[in-house]
């Protein structure tokens, strides 16, 4: 899915990932691919994006490496409609 992580002076992180974890109101939530369309606050906490990428995208014997980004936040709006992530923090 398509991730999106802005404030209101930049973009923190732009890019795909396999999963996110968002610190929700209700306590931390995963979103995975073609996840239902949502609108929900979120806390102050971390947000964690994971990934898979290979190594070498041109060698056909290329590892597959996981990636995590960890981002603190305040607090913040998440929004994800169709296959994209979009969170505004502060």
């Amino acid at each position: 899915m398509r991730v999106s992580v802005l404030n209101q002076k930049q973009v923190i992180y732009a890019g795909n990932v396999k999963e996110a974890v968002l610190p929700g109101e209700d306590g931390e939530f995963s979103v995975l691919d073609f996840h239902q369309p949502f609108l929900y606050r979120l806390r102050s906490g971390f947000i964690f994006l994971k990934g898979i990428h290979k190594e070498n995208e041109e060698a056909a014997d290329s590892k597959e490496v996981k990636t995590e980004n960890r981002i603190r936040i305040k607090d913040g709006v998440a929004r994800m409609l169709g296959n994209e992530l979009v969170i505004c923090i502060t």
